[in-house]
């Protein structure tokens, strides 16, 4: 292992909010907490959460 190597943890809940039964559609709510720092964020798309993800990896 490198001693110099930084270790960037998250976690990521999901919940299902609601189902549109018309077309089976889900709507979702994903909550990403950062686990050495104190920001997260809650979603609808599991694209923005990993948007916030990379955000946070290249601060």
């Amino acid at each position: 292992m490198n001693d110099n190597q930084t270790i960037t943890s998250f976690v990521v809940r999901c919940a299902l909010v609601d189902v549109d039964y018309a077309t089976m559609k889900k709507q979702w709510r994903i909550k990403v907490s950062h686990v050495q720092g104190e920001d997260e964020v809650v979603v609808t798309d599991l694209e923005d959460a990993i948007q916030f993800m990379k955000r946070v990896i290249e601060e």
